[in-house]
């Protein structure tokens, strides 16, 4: 998805919810010991354990990370050894009820929840495929986690990033000729706006880029092409997209932590970026050129 050089002179655009970030991302899983490996292979550490539900929160920096294996969160995976998906983003907001509020107004359709006792209610709108879109504005002093888990004793329950790693972004698969619909959806609902394909991030040339209106992260749109990926029309959200402010030394620290890296000519590890080899049939690392609060 290197954004330094190109950032200047390109104004914010409206920011109608209030987002501030990123919160979380969720992983669902039925195997999460191996995902957990995984995460801790890129420098995530295990921090807390839901209160009542088979679910861990992985951390590193700013980042945070949900290891979802809660039985009716894991329902439609398929298969003896099912690949772990990317179930929901979490949005910082400034008001998680206006922001709900705001999204349903626009046309978003609510995901009903189910809280059990001493669980917040975290207010989530549908995203792409059975994915969803979370609202949290319990993100200073006291957070959802204070709440909902109970942190791992010994643990530090904020580990520093590993090479100033932070969350960039996210990539999505779209269906052929849909981009149009997904910058409208996003669009709308959020302030997303499309930048210039003459600005390209990281190393993967392909798809389309729409910058959050907090200007602190992106979605990559990318549609499907005959013999690279399935052309069945899924939707999904693919991978996550992490800043690192000196790639190289990211990718040596990683590969000392037993990360395999894309090697291919188009997509080798370079200064604007690096993508780790797949793991568990889905779960890989865009990493891409970014220094932490540069201005957009």
């Amino acid at each position: 998805m290197d954004t330094t050089a190109q950032r200047e002179g390109v104004g914010l655009p409206a920011n109608p919810l209030g987002m501030e970030g990123i919160e979380f991302i969720e992983y669902a899983t039925t195997r999460p010991q191996a995902l957990g490996q995984v995460l801790e292979s890129m420098g995530f550490h295990p921090v807390a354990r839901h209160r009542s539900r088979e679910v861990l929160l992985y951390r590193q920096g700013g980042m945070n990370v949900i290891v979802n294996a809660h039985a009716p969160e894991t329902a439609g995976l398929q298969g003896e050894n099912p690949a772990p998906v990317i179930a929901a983003i979490a949005l910082r907001v400034r008001d998680a009820a206006s922001a709900l509020h705001q999204a349903l107004e626009r046309g978003a359709w609510a995901v009903p929840t189910q809280v059990a006792v001493m669980e917040l209610n975290i207010p989530a709108i549908h995203g792409v495929g059975s994915s969803r879109i979370y609202f949290v504005d319990r993100h200073r002093e006291f957070s959802i986690y204070d709440v909902d888990f109970v942190p791992i004793p010994g643990v530090d329950p904020h580990p520093p990033a590993l090479t100033g790693l932070h969350f960039f972004g996210a990539v999505q698969y779209i269906g052929v000729d849909r981009y149009e619909d997904w910058i409208a959806f996003y669009g709308e609902l959020f302030g997303f706006r499309p930048l210039s394909d003459a600005l390209r991030f990281g190393i993967l040339p392909k798809g389309h880029v729409l910058r959050s209106p907090c200007g602190s992260f992106y979605l990559q749109l990318i549609e499907p092409e005959a013999g690279s990926f399935d052309v069945d029309g899924a939707e999904y959200l693919a991978r996550i997209g992490l800043g690192a402010p000196d790639v190289p030394a990211s990718v040596a620290a990683l590969r000392e932590r037993g990360v395999l890296f894309n090697e291919t000519p188009a997509a080798a590890p370079g200064p604007r970026g690096a993508l780790t080899r797949s793991e568990l049939g889905s779960v890989s690392f865009e990493l891409v050129h970014d220094m932490p609060g540069d201005a957009p």
